[in-house]
């Protein structure tokens, strides 16, 4: 619409509302405001981990300890159930807010058009069909449309991602379908308004503008549980369902042998208690805080426990442009004079760097065109760069700062230009002119320093300055110079002419034959360590897509550069994705690396589409309309310095030096997590299986429980615990990023490694009934459990060896790689030897001292399973021709 149709559509004129009318507007539409979104009860958060089916094994443990008249049983069940539910409420109590951090975008006042009068208002208060004013360093409080600018630039990088100013105009057409960072008659809530000032009429508040909409869809997602607690809980239900089964076959063994009922309900209890690996959602969520630790050294900061592991199983990295894979500044990379391309090196705000002609390095001070050119694009501009804290910041317009910054590269400070070249006029910026000049003395006269849109530019110049001179432009030579600037507009360049003149006033009307220097090339380039890691997550089988709200040609130019498109691959636009049904977007997301003009919705859907083709996607993001895609994707990584409280809310990683090397870093240390967790979870269920084991072995023998409930319950938190979390700092095996992703889809335990526990598990339950019949023969039942006890807690031991890594462990350099295994073992042996040496710990377990030849016996069969494992190991690698 028009200005004058946009009033006219909703009710309103360039006076303003009356106040009436926007007291009663504002009880219709409501305040403008966002509206929060009540975090999760905390009694919400305790019940889901009630819903555990290890916890609901333990209560009915404790349950069936109760019924059975055995108190400590319970109490002991008791303790564990409630360190479970307490561990896993205290890491998963996290309000849902990515709606909350919303209200720090909320603007406090507004110059609002009343009855012809302009009024400071709450921002509150503000109803569509207002009219409000805006000037440089406001925050727009509400989308309106703009009535009236004057060289009105606004910073849209909450909404769009990208931090350069926008021109905005209010007279401009645009079309109805045209994407939010094309719509130059708009402004937005929560934008920054820079330069110039405006009229504009409010169209939309509260929930209703485009932030509150982002925000709303953002809450709308809901999240899913990772792959670890499917896989696990998956586990769970299966050790619930076989621990069922040989309770089943027990209790019906020792009824046909007439057990008494409180006999046969004390063997199922035990077998209920060796079923549960109480360790495991303890050793589970201690492993995951030791990652968080691990991956917070390298700048990576979690705060959603379970990603840690999810991060292992990342096949699709999501991320934006601009400050992630790009270095986020305006940087001049190319400068294009008359006599040729000069190139110019570093990146950023820093001076560093410097010039080169066709590859090799090059001395400013011998081309005097360049110098000219540089001078007249510094003093022609307002922004710069400075050092603070150690980083090079922008000051003003970033495009400015980079001219500024291409001149010191070159030993021209703009502070003593303006010293040599006193200001002492300006023609700004505008969207009509499309050019800026400053007026300066110099040379005895008055010199315009000019830069602005290549066409512009150009045509007011009818000179050109070259190595030997100045010489005259004819309309052939104009096409020339705007054929050169298309070839570099063609690269991705964001281009600007400079230009000078001798002139005789300070004001438009004298930019008239100018002098043409050259053209300014400035890109976004790409921040240190980006092609890097893009090369490494491909060996790693891992696909890195840009999602950009630039346009498509710099989308496929920067594309290209950084290895994410092959040559003639093509980007595919916002609106194409927009238009696509799930099922052809799904297609098309397997064929593409590159989108550009993505709105907050299709950001949204493409990583729901990579979701349906099966693959576990991380999305890195900064800003407002990132928030949404970033609750969608399985791991939502935000930038910790630049990001907005939006975005860091609605993500699960926060990357603290915005580095994108440092998500590499994260999914390699999630990589390992997930292989010391799957060698804990093979540790834990060999153990476990084995107490099964023997209970069903000493059943089909017509025994009663050869071991005690309690006495399981010991083995479980001690032999378990502090073992299997040293597996958890075990080190990185070689190769970890060169392998491809694991299957999301898959078990935690392949079928070999399923193997592996079911034949560890025989060996280690044979050696603690044989332990058992030993001593039952030497001295009856209680010598025989005891012996049996000590038996299957140091095979339990001892078996933490074949657990640490596929190969042997015999060689020291290996052995003595992870200390904290071997300190466990110590710790955990130690505990199980004061368990039957210390008389009152022995009573409660019910256990008896045993002599030289006893000890003897147990630690000759203990040792057993390990031996054999390191053996059949060492066998193993041999048999495939690696070193021993």
């Amino acid at each position: 619409m028009s200005a004058t149709e946009a009033l006219a559509a909703l009710g309103s004129d360039e006076r303003g509302l009356g106040a009436a009318d926007a007291a009663e507007r504002l009880r219709r539409y409501g305040p403008n405001h966002f509206q929060r979104t009540p975090p999760m009860p905390a009694w919400r958060v305790l019940l889901s981990q009630l819903r555990s089916v290890i916890v609901l094994l333990l209560v009915a443990a404790a349950a069936t300890a109760l019924l059975t008249g055995d108190p400590l049983d319970a109490a002991a069940i008791g303790a564990v159930l409630i360190l479970n539910v307490a561990i896993g409420f205290a890491t998963e109590l996290r309000a849902h807010r990515a709606m909350e951090a919303l209200v720090a975008l909320e603007v406090a006042h507004a110059h609002v058009r009343r009855d012809g009068r302009v009024l400071a208002v709450d921002a509150r208060e503000l109803v569509p069909g207002d009219v409000i004013e805006l000037e440089a360093g406001q925050q727009v409080p509400a989308d309106a449309r703009l009535l009236t600018a004057a060289e009105l630039r606004t910073v849209e990088a909450p909404l769009t991602g990208e931090p350069v100013p926008v021109e905005k105009d209010a007279a401009a057409r645009v079309d109805a379908e045209a994407v939010l960072a094309e719509r130059i008659t708009m402004v937005y809530k929560a934008t920054a308004v820079v330069a110039g000032r405006a009229r504009a009429l409010v169209t939309a508040t509260g929930m209703a503008t485009e932030v509150g909409r982002i925000g709303a869809l953002a809450g709308s997602v809901v999240e899913g549980e990772t792959p670890l607690e499917r896989r696990l809980e998956q586990l769970g239900r299966r050790l619930a369902a076989a621990a069922l089964a040989v309770a089943v076959l027990v209790a019906a063994l020792s009824w046909m042998q007439g057990l008494p009922l409180g006999q046969l309900l004390q063997t199922a209890l035990a077998l209920a208690v060796a079923a549960v690996p109480e360790g495991l959602p303890v050793v589970g969520t201690l492993a995951m805080a030791v990652g968080v630790r691990r991956m917070a050294r390298r700048r990576a900061l979690i705060r959603r426990l379970p990603i840690v592991e999810t991060l292992g199983s990342a096949t699709v990295i999501c991320t934006d442009k601009t400050g992630t894979l790009t270095a986020g500044e305006m940087t001049v990379t190319t400068v294009r004079l008359a006599s040729g391309e000069i190139g110019v090196t570093g990146a950023g705000m820093a001076p560093d760097g410097g010039f080169t002609l066709e590859g090799r390095p090059l001395d400013p001070a011998a081309h005097p065109e360049l110098l000219a050119l540089l001078r007249a694009a510094a003093l022609a501009s307002r922004g710069d760069a400075s050092l603070v804290d150690g980083a090079w910041r922008v000051r003003g317009d970033p495009t400015e700062a980079a001219l500024v910054v291409a001149a010191r590269k070159a030993g021209l400070e703009v502070h003593r230009l303006r010293e040599e070249w006193p200001e002492v006029g300006e023609v700004p910026f505008s969207s009509t002119r499309l050019l800026m000049a400053t007026f300066h003395r110099a040379d005895g006269g008055l010199v315009a320093c000019v830069k602005g849109a290549p066409r512009r530019v150009v045509e007011l110049s009818t000179a050109a300055r070259t190595a030997e001179g100045t010489r005259p432009l004819d309309a052939a030579g104009r096409e020339a110079l705007l054929d050169a600037n298309r070839e570099l507009a063609a690269r991705g360049l964001r281009v600007l002419a400079v230009a000078t003149a001798m002139v005789a006033g300070t004001d438009e009307a004298a930019l008239t034959g100018l002098t043409f220097l050259g053209f300014v090339g400035l890109s976004d380039p790409a921040a240190a360590g980006v092609p890097e890691t893009i090369r490494a997550f491909a060996v790693a089988g891992i696909r890195t897509v840009m999602l950009t709200g630039d346009q498509r040609l710099t989308a496929e130019t920067i594309g290209t550069a950084l290895g994410l498109l092959a040559p003639g691959q093509r980007a595919l636009e916002g609106r194409a994705v927009e238009r696509m049904p799930d099922d052809e977007l799904t297609r098309a997301a397997g064929e593409t690396t590159v989108f550009s003009r993505v709105s907050p919705e299709a950001k949204l859907r493409i990583v729901a589409a990579y979701q349906r083709r099966g693959e576990v996607v991380a999305m890195l993001g900064d800003g407002v309309n990132d928030a949404a895609a970033l609750r969608q994707a399985d791991i939502g990584v935000a930038m910790g310095i630049r990001g907005t409280d939006v975005a860091k809310e609605a993500a699960d990683l926060i990357l603290a030096d915005d580095r994108f090397p440092t998500i590499a870093a994260a999914v390699e240390e999630g990589r390992v997590i997930f292989e010391n967790l799957r060698k804990f979870v093979f540790y834990l269920f060999s153990c476990n299986l084995a107490e099964i084991l023997v209970l069903l072995g000493a059943g089909l023998a017509g025994v009663p429980a050869v071991l005690l409930p309690l006495q399981i319950l010991w083995l479980n938190l001690l032999t378990d615990t502090f073992p299997a979390l040293a597996l958890a700092v075990e080190p990185a095996e070689p190769g970890t990023m060169r392998r491809p992703p694991r299957d999301p889809r898959g078990p935690i335990l392949s079928a070999a490694a399923l193997r592996s526990v079911v034949g560890y598990a025989v060996l280690i339950a044979l050696v603690s009934l044989a332990a058992y019949w030993w001593g039952r023969d030497a001295d009856g039942a209680t010598l025989g459990t005891t012996m049996a006890f000590m038996t299957l807690a140091f095979a339990q031991i001892f078996h933490l060896g074949n657990a640490r890594r596929e190969g042997p462990v015999l060689r020291p350099s290996v052995a003595l790689r992870n200390r904290v295994a071997l300190a466990a073992a110590a710790l955990a042996a130690g505990l199980q030897l004061l368990a039957v040496l210390a008389p009152p710990l022995a009573r409660v377990l019910r256990l008896t001292p045993l002599g030289v030849r006893e000890w003897a016996v147990v630690a000759a069969l203990a040792l057993v399973p390990a031996v054999l494992g390191q053996a059949l190991k060492l066998w193993g690698m041999r048999g495939r021709g690696a070193p021993a």
